[in-house]
This record gives structure tokens, C-alpha cells and sequence, in this order.
């Protein structure tokens, strides 16, 4: 049975974890961490084109989240490292099927067209 979100959409779980993983970038951070890359230069690396200041407020942000930490070590040069929470490692098999769809469905050439949600309500 699926519930309305009508009178809650704050409740709504769905909303709630596109909401985490639905900034530009996001999904490609979790992916670079799911394979083990843990360091913020190798991050940047991994991710051709990201800012430095993006990539600062993407793992900022999914640490507030609690789907990734960050550990400081005190040493010369300061390294830091990130690393997916329980949390985190849950969202993983979330972007797997998400590639999946997006092999299945939107890889062959097809014309993929942005459609917003609210586009499709009622009295639109």
C-alpha cells in the first residue's frame, strides 16, 4: 500500500533520501567512496571538473547527513579522510540500481527529456 505524503511531504522517506543525494556531484562522491577513495585530493582527482569549494560543501553537507565521517590526523602535511557511515553504505545499493535503470532504460540512444514532478500534479 503506498501512503499519501500529501499532509506530510517532510515525513515522506523517499523525499527525505532524494533530498540527500539529489545535489549535483553527491552521487559521484558516494560512488568515489564506496571504491575506498577516501583523501579530499583524490576526490577532486576522481571527479574531473568539481571545484574545490563544491566538493568541500558536498562532503560537508553528507557529513551532516551522517552518511559519510571525517577523520583528521595530526600530522605534517594535515592529511584528512573520508569514509561512508553504516548509513552511507546503505545508499550504496540505492546508486547500483539507479545505474542499472540508467543502462536499462536511458543508454541506447533514447531522447532523455527532464520532466519536474510538479509538472505532472494535478492543475498543472
Amino acid at each position: 500500500m503506498v501512503q499519501s505524503t500529501e499532509a506530510h511531504p517532510d515525513s515522506c522517506p523517499v523525499l527525505k533520501t532524494a533530498d540527500i543525494i539529489s545535489g549535483k556531484w553527491t552521487l559521484l562522491i558516494l560512488r568515489d567512496l564506496a571504491k575506498g577513495i577516501n583523501r579530499f585530493s583524490a576526490l577532486e582527482r576522481s571527479l574531473a571538473g568539481i571545484s574545490p569549494k563544491t566538493l568541500s560543501e558536498r562532503l560537508k553537507s553528507l557529513e551532516r547527513a551522517g552518511i559519510v565521517t571525517r577523520k583528521s590526523y595530526a600530522e605534517v602535511p594535515p592529511r584528512v579522510e573520508y569514509t561512508l557511515t553504516e548509513m552511507g553504505w546503505d545508499l550504496i545499493p540505492l546508486i547500483e540500481h539507479m545505474r542499472d535503470y540508467g543502462d536499462k532504460w536511458l543508454s541506447d540512444g533514447r531522447s532523455y527529456v527532464h520532466v519536474s514532478v510538479d509538472d505532472n500534479a494535478p492543475g498543472a
